[in-house]
């Protein structure tokens, strides 16, 4: 009698395992019983299914039987136990699991340990995975990957570049992670420059579509059009097929580095069939980002006629649409219509509709809105309400949001200037006065403000009141040819403008 194991014939297994469990049951034969270690095979093969399902908690029930019903586990048993417990972020299982990996002697075999590593990673405990790979006598890429992979994940992105510059050998999964580590620390000028090092670098691997995702992101964040119309043009000379993923990336960089047109250029070149709520999502928030509030809202429509079903993060870009817009009327039925939909609105929901009903110069009912709220408001949401009290005169309500908000972040600069800016609009100056004197006295300093400029593919950093640029002579000079424009067309007196 022979047995295939489907999920080594089939590259893209069934992700629903019930089938096999079905069978695996049909087949307590006797012949099963007495083959041991066929029925030890049969046990890994769905496990390993429940694994990589939705339920992957169902692996460790099944392991439980597996154990009351005499078969002893081996080494193949352990990965796929790991990989749940990784999934369902637990230590405590994971830490059981891994006594019993201790106790049947399989601590030397090192695929096991590598999905211990991953393990402990995976659940935040980074010390416990580099104890894993200390013992590991003979490491492999995978080793060193994921512990790459679960520094950067914990942020400790200095440990993960320490990994990553002693490993013997990177493979692209090692360059990947380093990469995707800095753009998910916000370090993204480093994962360019990493990605740069890549692409120099004679020994190293090209770059797959996991890496031009992350690249793509980083692009996004710095707003350099140029060098993602670069990246673009490496995909297309590379012979990376443009995957979702990758159509979505660039849609969104395209959209953040300001070229709309080339954001809705690739969305429409991409099947609509074959699309999924997340490149929506991008091209929705694109355009309203742009100040295309009714484009945005007509592309909403577009996606429920193709029923593709929103989520959270759509009502987020449609309400930040409604908000550009002004569009308060549209900006209820979309809030309203999250619960209808069964999503459930979050305080960045709650934000975004502060800032509608802000823009739009309804303080009154902003302030209604954010009293019944059913969780208390962050920086954010009284933000948006110091705003609108600051733009439409509400000096008292101002005050006390204001006060509130430094109450609540102390240590955020502007939190005390949004006050300030509220005195001065009332021009109540020495109440302005004075909350620059409470700033300095509790030591909080302004952060200064930067722009940043692509120039020739290069991205060049200004900073207020910075001297450390190579050509700061000439930038000053432009600077005041600028001012002095300024003054010859506006006449402001200087105490009406507002602390920035």
């Amino acid at each position: 009698m022979q047995i295939n194991d489907p999920t080594q014939t089939n590259p893209r297994p069934n992700p629903n395992p019930r089938p096999l469990r079905r069978q695996f049951h049909r087949l307590q034969a006797p012949l099963l019983h007495r083959n041991l270690r066929l029925r030890t095979f049969l046990f890994n093969t769905i496990i390993r299914g429940f694994s990589r399902s939705k339920t992957p908690n169902r692996s460790i029930t099944l392991y439980t039987e597996m154990l009351k019903s005499g078969i002893s586990p081996d080494h193949l048993t352990f990965p796929f136990l790991l990989k749940s417990c990784a999934r369902l972020s637990s230590i405590q299982l994971g830490s059981l699991v891994h006594c019993h990996v201790a106790k049947l002697g399989l601590v030397p075999d090192r695929f096991v340990m590598n999905s211990l590593i991953h393990m402990y990673a995976s659940c935040g405990e980074i010390v416990d995975a580099r104890k894993v790979f200390d013992e590991i006598l003979l490491r492999n890429s995978v080793s060193w990957n994921a512990m790459i992979d679960g520094y950067a994940k914990s942020g400790d992105l200095a440990s993960a570049r320490d990994m990553f510059d002693r490993m013997p050998e990177r493979d692209v999964v090692s360059w990947s992670a380093m990469i995707d580590g800095y753009v998910k620390d916000g370090d993204y000028r480093e994962a360019l420059a990493l990605f740069e090092s890549m692409q120099d670098c004679p020994l190293s691997p090209k770059p797959n579509a996991i890496t031009m995702v992350s690249v793509l992101c980083a692009c996004a964040h710095l707003g350099a059009l140029d060098k993602g119309r670069k990246m673009h043009q490496y995909l297309k000379d590379n012979g990376l097929m443009l995957s979702l993923p990758l159509i979505t990336s660039l849609v969104d960089m395209y959209a953040k580095s300001g070229s709309i047109e080339e954001a809705i250029r690739v969305f429409r070149s991409f099947p609509a069939e074959k699309t999924d709520v997340l490149i929506w999502n991008a091209m929705i928030d694109g355009l309203a980002t742009h100040g295309m509030s009714k484009e945005a809202l007509l592309l909403f429509r577009e996606m429920e006629a193709m029923a593709i079903n929103p989520d959270e993060i759509t009502y987020l870009g449609l309400l930040s649409a409604c908000a550009h817009g002004g569009l308060v009327d549209d900006a209820w039925i979309f809030f309203r219509s999250l619960e209808y939909k069964g999503l459930t609105p979050h305080i960045e929901h709650y934000a975004c509709m502060v800032d509608v009903l802000g823009r739009s110069g309804r303080v009154l009912e902003a302030l209604e809105f954010v009293r019944k709220m059913p969780m208390e408001p962050n920086g954010s949401i009284l933000g948006a309400l110091l705003s609108a009290c600051r733009t439409f005169g509400w000096v008292k309500s101002g005050e006390i949001i204001g006060r509130k908000l430094i109450e609540l972040e102390p240590e955020h600069d502007g939190r005390y200037v949004g006050l300030s800016n509220v005195y001065a609009i009332a021009r109540q100056w020495e109440e302005a006065k004075m909350m620059r004197e409470v700033m300095e006295r509790r030591g909080v300093k302004k952060a200064p403000g930067f722009s940043e400029v692509e120039v020739d593919g290069a991205l060049h950093r200004f900073i207020a009141h910075d001297k450390s640029h190579v050509k700061f002579l000439e930038i000053y000079s432009a600077l005041g040819v600028i001012r002095d424009q300024i003054k010859a067309e506006t006449d402001v007196s200087s105490q009406e403008i507002c602390f920035v």
